[in-house]
């Protein structure tokens, strides 16, 4: 299993456990909430809320051609997933790193962020912006409809 997929199997495990254990007392009511609360968390922290990564090379070179930001992000990222849900829709119409499975895109969040790997780390025309505004990235998009 990749070990971008460690944290949401645990959610999803310790979920089913507690909601078994919960339901061998006798309290199958107070079972539902972890077989809901659970695997929410699983797939919050795991990859499926974003849109498909991209490697960090293909993403400068799309990038450079249409004028789109790229978003260096990874999963499990509280910044990032708020970056994501805001964006709505929209969100695909940035190139996405995740930078647990692209070594160059984590070495370019390293460089904007002076060697952290902080996320996300937004990058529009050679200029990179370390977890900035929602609303600021949401308005650097190219309107709907024009992709």
């Amino acid at each position: 299993m990749p070990r971008v997929w460690i944290r949401p199997a645990l959610y999803a495990v310790c979920g089913a456990v507690l909601a078994a254990v919960l339901f061998s007392r006798g309290d199958p009511g107070a079972a539902v909430a972890p077989l809901l609360v659970f695997p929410a968390l699983a797939v919050l922290n795991s990859p499926l809320p974003f849109p498909r990564s991209i490697g960090a090379l293909e993403a400068r070179r799309r990038s450079a051609a249409d004028g789109r930001p790229i978003v260096y992000w990874r999963p499990g990222c509280v910044h990032c997933l708020r970056l994501r849900v805001r964006l709505g829709r929209r969100a695909r119409a940035a190139h996405w790193v995740d930078i647990r499975r692209d070594p160059a895109g984590a070495a370019a969040v390293r460089a904007a962020a002076d060697g952290n790997e902080t996320v996300p780390t937004v990058v529009l025309a050679e200029r990179s912006y370390v977890n900035p505004d929602p609303g600021w990235v949401r308005g650097m998009l190219p309107p709907p409809g024009r992709r």
